[in-house]
Parts: C-alpha cells; structure tokens; sequence
C-alpha cells in the first residue's frame, strides 16, 4: 500500500459520544505534558470569522481540507495556512492520489466525528480505524500552528512538531507536505 492510500473506512457510523470533545482534548494534552494556549470565543466557520477574532500570532492560522479519492475509499486531511490558495489537483499529484474531490459533511461527521466549519487535526483522535491520512504543510515546522479542539468555540495554540507527535502515537498517519510551491 502507497503512503498515499491509507486502509479503507468504515461504511457505518460511529457511535453517539464516542467523539473527543473540547475538554477531552485540553485533558489529553495536559497529560502528555504538551505545552499549549488555548481561547474562548463565539463559533467561527470560516477564516475570515476566524480574522475577525484577532487571535494572537496570526501566522498560526490554518485552513483545514477533508479530501477523499472518487471511490470513497481513502481520505486525506491537509492543514494549510489559512490564505494560501489550494488547488486539489496539485495535491493530488505530489501524494500520487487518484482523483480527490471534498468529503461529504456525513463522511465527516461518520469518520471524523466532526461538523462543517469545525475540521481540524484533532478530529483524526476520533478516527478510530486509522484511515484519514493527515498532511501538514511544511511551512508550519519549527512553528506554533493554531487548530479548533474538536469545536469550533475554541482555539487552541501549540507547536506543530507537538501535533504531529502527539497524531503519530496516536496511530495516525501524518506526514508534512511542501504546499507552496
């Protein structure tokens, strides 16, 4: 199996409250002792909403795809800086995936245990089969990189390579990926 095609996902649905939420995720951090700022604020769906909240360290700002390949069978989730512009193709082509397009808002909530307007990284400690592929844009190494808890009534604020650790003992599958090129 390629790196860019994790194992399927299941076809049924999670179970009600088997989703880590925003106090699970602040508890599973301060637990692993990983260093983190995290701020209150009213729900924000976009990036633009997310602007508007004047959040320390603006270039911790991210943009979260939820991808999958036409047969429904492998899932991506690429973290970006917040105004970069993506293309899926170009995606597509430096992980040598099969034609991706955005996952359905059932797929998120069924894999994810996630809403729309609230994906993020640490949606992937719900995926229980391990299947979503996670890929964070190497312009976040050596830095603090912001990401909702799961709800999108929060930000929480630590160090990228943190994330990736704490994603990859977790099972998941994580890798960086040079986007702006």
């Amino acid at each position: 199996m390629k790196e860019s095609e994790p194992s399927f996902c299941p076809t049924k649905y999670r179970e009600k409250g088997s989703n880590m939420n925003k106090s699970e995720i602040y508890r599973l951090l301060d637990e692993k002792k990983i260093a983190y700022k995290s701020y209150e604020h009213h729900a924000v769906f976009t990036v633009e909403e997310a602007d508007a909240l004047n959040l320390p360290d603006p270039d911790a700002g991210t943009k979260n795809l939820f991808l999958r390949d036409q047969k429904k069978q492998n899932y991506y989730l690429l973290t970006v800086r917040d105004h970069l512009q993506i293309r899926i193709k170009d995606f597509q082509k430096k992980i040598g995936a099969k034609p991706l397009s955005f996952a359905s808002e059932e797929d998120l909530g069924r894999i994810l245990g996630l809403i729309k307007g609230s994906v993020t990284p640490f949606g992937l400690l719900n995926d229980s089969e391990k299947c979503v592929h996670f890929y964070l844009d190497e312009y976040f190494h050596g830095r603090t990189i912001s990401a909702h808890p799961n709800e999108n009534t929060a930000t929480v604020f630590m160090q990228a390579e943190d994330l990736m650790k704490l994603l990859e003992r977790n099972g998941n599958s994580v890798s960086w990926i040079r986007m702006d090129d």
